[in-house]
């Protein structure tokens, strides 16, 4: 696909995220409309994966540390063709296989259960050693929030993976600078972040994280860097495409009302009729 065609797609996905938590009246819209450019690029572009055939041993994998932001990733695994974009209005209801957290056991396309936060590095760090040792071409992707990289697993994986060299790992922190308390800085901050991951003997790449060109470029450089693990900094907007979520920690862990839900998608609307002038 080309940029244009991946931004169409993305807002495709931020309307799923959108109708599906405001049905389940519950979740986590801001870091996922933040994170909706890479969860679009990642499906639509960048992984060597094939609906029809979830299990493929020779995949490449996915793990989203940031488990909270499900909405994203169902919202992603639906329009590329995983299970039916109507079972989006099933988020969190009693019966449905869409559970709050990614749950690899019942969702087709999830490679790792995951939601305790800062666990999911570690977890991603063993599928890449393991196509290492088995002498696999897949690489494997882990989504990590910049709240979530204060948890001190993240760090003892993040060593782990540059010690063995790992170049067939990508770590993307999706950098929206709002956590659940307030701003990263003010509830501990870990930054500088590509700094921080330097140390640990990772190439780091900084983006505009809502960028569909900057996602591209950064994601080609990950697969021509050999000798080293690398870490996207996706610098991105919480809530982004939403007007009212923008910028607004609140929409962390709230779900939109049916007037909010109803300016939610007309916004997104007119970006998808903007990007069809284009």
């Amino acid at each position: 696909m080309n940029n244009l065609e991946l931004q169409k797609k993305a807002v495709e996905v931020r309307k799923g995220i959108i109708t599906s938590v405001h049905s389940a009246k519950a979740g986590h819209p801001g870091g996922s409309l933040s994170a909706a450019d890479i969860f679009t690029y990642l499906y639509f572009e960048e992984m060597n994966i094939d609906p029809a055939n979830p299990k493929d041993e020779n995949r490449d994998r996915f793990v989203l540390s940031k488990g909270h932001t499900a909405p994203g990733l169902y919202s992603a695994l639906a329009h590329r063709g995983y299970f039916p974009v109507e079972d989006l209005l099933t988020l969190r209801h009693t019966g449905s296989y869409l559970q709050g957290h990614p749950d690899m056991k019942h969702i087709p396309g999830v490679d790792m259960s995951s939601g305790s936060l800062g666990q999911g590095l570690s977890c991603a760090t063993g599928m890449a050693l393991a196509a290492k040792l088995q002498n696999k071409e897949y690489r494997t992707y882990c989504l990590c929030g910049d709240g979530e990289i204060q948890e001190g697993q993240i760090w003892e994986a993040a060593m782990f993976a540059g010690f063995h060299k790992l170049d067939n790992l990508c770590v993307i922190v999706d950098n929206n600078n709002l956590q659940i308390d307030g701003t990263v800085e003010e509830v501990c901050s870990p930054y500088p972040l590509d700094k921080k991951f330097e140390s640990f003997n990772f190439h780091v790449i900084n983006i505009d994280g809502n960028d569909m060109e900057a996602i591209r470029q950064a994601f080609e450089e990950a697969k021509a860097t050999k000798g080293m693990p690398t870490a996207i900094i996706a610098h991105t907007v919480k809530g982004k495409g939403v007007s009212f979520m923008e910028h607004q920690v609140g929409w962390h862990g709230k779900a939109p009302n049916d007037e909010e839900c109803a300016i939610a998608l007309e916004d997104l609307k007119k970006a998808g009729e903007a990007l069809c002038q284009m």
